[in-house]
């Protein structure tokens, strides 16, 4: 079995949240940063995923996409049905 990309990515996250802690509870700072940059890094953060989400996802305007949606959720609840 094969460990996923995401669950290195989310032990690795947790690995430096506890180190983070660590340091936090004796007085370190490990990233000398102010309150403004990170409030700055967190929009842009969020505003970058919500436009990779919104360019990701399948945006149908126009009537023939509209209908090829529609066939294609069709589609896919007759094959679920078992019925290929």
């Amino acid at each position: 079995m094969k460990v996923s990309k995401g669950t290195i990515a989310r032990t690795a996250i947790l690995v430096l949240t506890i180190i983070n802690s660590g340091l936090a509870i004796f007085g370190k700072s490990p990233l000398p940063i102010s309150d403004e940059t990170v409030t700055q890094v967190v929009s842009f953060g969020f505003s970058t995923a919500a436009a990779l989400v919104a360019w990701w996802k399948n945006n149908s305007f126009t009537v023939p996409a509209l209908k090829a949606d529609a066939m294609m959720k069709e589609t896919r609840v007759y094959e679920r049905k078992g019925r290929k």
